[in-house]
């Protein structure tokens, strides 16, 4: 027998043998894989959660019911699915939103900032998880703020999401690339892998709007043991 044909054997069944290997893990494996999509990191809630009640708090927050007039800045979708910490989707999930405008001001009587408000704007916004998970969000990109006199926090949207059964999830989704995103004391608590799972890519979608960016932003909540 050629010494070129044993070799070629002995690559088949090294090949073989590893392939056997990986199989009797698959349990084992697929044990890993289940927690692969982790959790959404926590973000503290802020001091400006909506405290009135207002009649409008639907899911397009760029226009407020009887308005004709449209909210001021950039219009942008936010889309994802809620799903557990193994990926499976988690229908009838209230997800809540609540932002600055474009000015950067929010609609609360808290709020210091002097920068002017947009009545047209909705600024707190509900959405209902569907039976595959997803939510969908149309609203502006929200503008910068000073939160001290050294510190800007970038443009980022307040994310709380309830669900019987599940921990209840507050955090915060930020833009990639925001130039205040490095110095950002509340962002940069987390690790660079935690980071990244808040930060949303707004590109266009054609297949959902084609005049507006898109940003998907999942949320991975954790079951009540």
């Amino acid at each position: 027998m050629s010494e070129k044909l044993v070799n070629r054997r002995s690559i088949i069944t090294s090949s073989l043998l590893g392939a056997g290997a990986l199989l009797s893990v698959s349990g084992k494996a697929s044990d890993t894989l289940k927690s692969f999509c982790g959790l959404t990191p926590a973000q503290t809630e802020g001091p400006f959660y909506p405290i009135s009640d207002q009649a409008d708090k639907d899911w397009d927050l760029t226009v407020i019911k009887g308005n004709t007039k449209k909210a001021s800045g950039e219009v942008i979708l936010i889309k994802g699915v809620v799903q557990d910490q193994d990926c499976k989707p988690v229908p009838g999930a209230l997800v809540e939103i609540w932002q600055a405008c474009e000015s950067g001001k929010y609609n609360h009587p808290g709020d210091p900032n002097t920068a002017t408000l947009d009545p047209n704007f909705q600024y707190w916004g509900r959405a209902i998880s569907n039976q595959r998970g997803e939510y969908l969000f149309k609203t502006i990109k929200p503008g910068h703020y000073p939160a001290t006199s050294t510190w800007m926090r970038p443009a980022h949207i307040h994310v709380k999401v309830h669900l019987r059964g599940f921990e209840e999830l507050t955090t915060q989704l930020y833009f990639k690339g925001d130039r205040y995103n490095a110095g950002d004391r509340i962002l940069q608590r987390l690790s660079a892998s935690e980071r990244k799972l808040l930060l949303v890519d707004l590109k266009e979608d054609l297949l959902v709007d084609p005049k507006l960016r898109v940003g998907v932003f999942d949320i991975n909540l954790r079951p009540v043991v």
